[in-house]
């Protein structure tokens, strides 16, 4: 098909030799040209559709990717309003409590590490301390920078030991 389309005509097939390789996909059978036409656009509407399926099926694992991403950085209530289209209202606590940590020497640490044992350590830290905040009704401050961590936790109260 892009041979037809050469802009030197001396290079385009001619109609015995389309002729020739339309009996060369047909395998020999014997068919009319628009026998073919439909059943290579019945192939390519098939493929057609499973391409689509399959980007279908990407688009959800990303929209999932970033559903999750949303949660992680925000409170649940304000990443389900963003997601709508909502405005986000601001919400009054009369009490909170506030928890900072440090990783004392972290960058000490870091300075003598491995980069992939500087990740380990962040790693297991994190999931660490998110599983102690998970079992708490606390906001997670996304950590900024690496060494520093934060929670908001509403009506007062105590993150754990």
């Amino acid at each position: 098909m892009k041979q037809c389309w050469s802009e030197q005509p001396e290079r385009r097939p001619t109609i015995n030799q389309i002729f020739d390789q339309f009996k060369n996909i047909n395998k020999g059978r014997k068919t009319n040209i628009i026998d073919s036409m439909l059943r290579m656009l019945e192939q390519y509407s098939s493929n057609l559709e499973d391409l689509i399926r399959e980007r279908t099926e990407e688009l959800e694992i990303e929209k999932q990717k970033t559903d999750k991403l949303l949660t992680q950085m925000l409170p649940p209530s304000v990443a389900q309003a963003l997601k709508m289209g909502t405005p986000v209202e601001p919400e009054y606590f009369e009490e909170v409590t506030l928890y900072f940590s440090d990783i004392v020497g972290f960058t000490t640490i870091s300075a003598m590490s491995e980069p992939i044992e500087v990740v380990d350590l962040l790693n297991d830290l994190y999931t660490l301390f998110d599983a102690i905040i998970g079992s708490h009704d606390v906001y997670k401050v996304p950590p900024f920078p690496p060494g520093l961590w934060g929670g908001l936790r509403p009506c007062g109260g105590e993150v754990g030991n």
